[in-house]
């Protein structure tokens, strides 16, 4: 699922695509996209783009007359810049907002229709659409530690709450943790005070440092490959591979559709952490430790 890094990346790609353009005609490919009946849809077509704004994982583009046109690509819907009145072609291109300059075109990889698209009038509307977390770039650590430390939930979870954070998901939270030397399933309301001071400014600065790389690459190029698996990245998708900071293998936790990628060595103190479907099967045998997990392989 694109997350704030991404989003941040996709608007920089758009303002000067479509700031000041009239949106000359919607056309949708698939009726599940969009979720509202009022406004209709036709009544943001030919009204100009006066604003783009982020809203949780949601871009919003804003035109004339206070309406506003919300897209949540949800985990597999992408963006793409194409050229004027580009044909909806391929199952999974689901709608084009075309532009005298260009189409945008949405596409949703996979059989599962999740991405949305509302249509709203005023900012009230716009506002309910926010699920209410803070936003770290713009927060101290005291609110930071408050809104997390609000009820006793592990720091992935905490991480990735919407009602707690913006803009987080999977794979800056897997990056977060490791950068600040933290289990993924520490309590939040079992945090020490270096622990917080730790976890908050390497939200920061992660956040930061790929905001400001994503939107540096979406100034040349339209983002067209946005993914989770990223080069670069520390130990989220690299199950395996040696962890940048001590070598050791790169481990996860994985469960339903999500997985979660974390350095033993460096989070948990040497700690492996039970996967909820290999543990229940191993039973006793689980390892507790690396080198547990080592002499496992080894049978």
């Amino acid at each position: 699922m694109p997350e704030l890094p991404d989003i941040s990346a996709y608007i920089t790609a758009l303002e000067p695509r479509i700031i000041g353009q009239p949106v000359k005609q919607i056309r949708l490919a698939s009726a599940f996209l969009l979720r509202t009946a009022q406004p209709p849809i036709a009544s943001v077509e030919g009204r100009t783009v006066r604003e783009l704004r982020r809203v949780g994982k949601r871009i919003v583009i804003g035109v004339d007359g206070d309406l506003w046109l919300a897209l949540h690509l949800m985990i597999a819907g992408r963006l793409h810049w194409r050229a004027p009145e580009a044909k909806l072609a391929g199952r999974q291109t689901l709608a084009a907002f075309d532009f005298p300059n260009g189409a945008l075109v949405l596409t949703e990889a996979g059989a599962k229709r999740r991405a949305s698209l509302h249509v709203l009038a005023g900012e009230e509307s716009v506002r309910s659409l926010d699920p209410g977390g803070i936003d770290v770039l713009s927060s101290d650590l005291n609110s930071f530690r408050s809104a997390l430390a609000a009820e006793n939930h592990t720091l992935k979870r905490a991480l990735t709450d919407p009602r707690l954070v913006s803009g987080i998901g999977n794979a800056y939270s897997d990056e977060i943790l490791h950068a600040a030397q933290l289990s993924p399933i520490a309590h939040t309301q079992k945090l020490e005070q270096i622990e917080w001071e730790r976890l908050f400014a390497a939200t920061q600065h992660t956040l930061g440092y790929w905001i400001d790389k994503l939107r540096a690459e979406a100034q040349t190029a339209f983002p067209e490959k946005v993914t989770a698996f990223r080069k670069g990245m520390a130990v989220h998708g690299r199950y395996g591979e040696p962890c940048a900071r001590c070598g050791d293998k790169v481990l996860r936790i994985r469960y339903a559709d999500k997985e979660t990628n974390y350095c033993a060595r460096c989070q948990t103190g040497g700690k492996v952490l039970a996967d909820r479907s290999l543990s229940r099967l191993l039973g006793s045998d689980w390892p507790r430790t690396l080198e547990e997990l080592e002499a496992l392989k080894r049978r």
